[in-house]
C-alpha cells in the first residue's frame, strides 16, 4: 500500500464533491476514526457513497430524508468486508468532522484526515476493519508525520455532539501508541 498524488494506491478511488483546499500553511497533523450505517444499523456501502457523493435518495428509507441534503464527506470509508474507498485526496480538506477542536484548535476539517469504518456504535467492528485501518494509520503516519496521539475518534473532537466510533471500536486493535481511549 502506498500513496501517490494523495491517494492510496489500492483504494477503489470515487470522486466527492463535498471537498475544498485546507487553509493556506495547514499542515495535516490529525486523525479522526468515525462510523457510518446507513441506514442506521444496516451495512449497506451503497449508500454511504451516495451520501458522499450527493446522490442519496430521500425517498430510498425514512433515516435517508434528514441527511439527504447533507453536504459531507470523509477521506476514506473501510467497509464491512476490509475494502478501502477513497473519496477526497489527503490534500484536500474532506467535511466529515463538522464543528470541532482538538487541542484547543477549532475546525479539525482544516488540519485533518477523516476515516469512517462501516458500522455503528451498537455492534462490533471486524477484524479484517483493524487490519485495514491498521495499514493506513502507519501509511499516514509516516506520509504526514502523524503522532499517535492525534489518532482520534470523533466523540472526542465532537463529545457533545458524537459518540462515534463508539463503545464498540477497540482502541487497542489499532497502532496508535495510546490504547486507554
Amino acid at each position: 500500500m502506498n500513496i501517490s498524488d494523495h491517494i492510496i494506491d489500492d483504494a477503489r478511488y470515487i470522486a466527492s464533491p463535498n471537498h475544498d483546499s485546507r487553509p493556506e500553511k495547514t499542515s495535516i497533523s490529525l486523525i479522526i476514526i468515525h462510523a457510518i450505517s446507513m441506514p442506521v444499523g444496516e451495512y449497506v456501502t451503497e449508500n454511504i457513497v451516495k451520501l458522499f457523493t450527493n446522490e442519496l435518495n430521500p425517498d430510498d428509507h425514512p433515516d435517508f430524508k434528514a441527511v439527504s441534503d447533507l453536504k459531507v464527506s470523509s477521506h476514506l470509508l473501510i467497509t464491512r468486508s476490509g475494502d478501502v474507498l477513497q473519496f477526497v485526496p489527503f490534500h484536500k480538506r474532506a467535511w466529515h468532522a463538522g464543528i470541532s477542536v482538538f487541542e484547543e484548535q477549532e475546525n479539525c476539517n482544516d488540519f485533518s484526515i477523516g476515516i469512517e469504518l462501516e458500522g455503528c456504535d451498537d455492534d462490533i467492528f471486524e477484524e479484517i476493519q483493524y487490519e485495514a485501518l491498521n495499514s493506513i494509520l502507519n501509511l499516514l503516519k509516516k506520509e504526514y508525520l502523524i503522532p499517535n496521539k492525534n489518532i482520534v475518534g470523533h466523540q472526542h473532537v465532537a463529545p457533545e455532539r458524537k459518540t462515534d466510533p463508539g463503545p464498540n471500536f477497540d482502541w487497542s486493535k489499532i497502532n496508535a501508541g495510546h490504547l486507554d481511549r
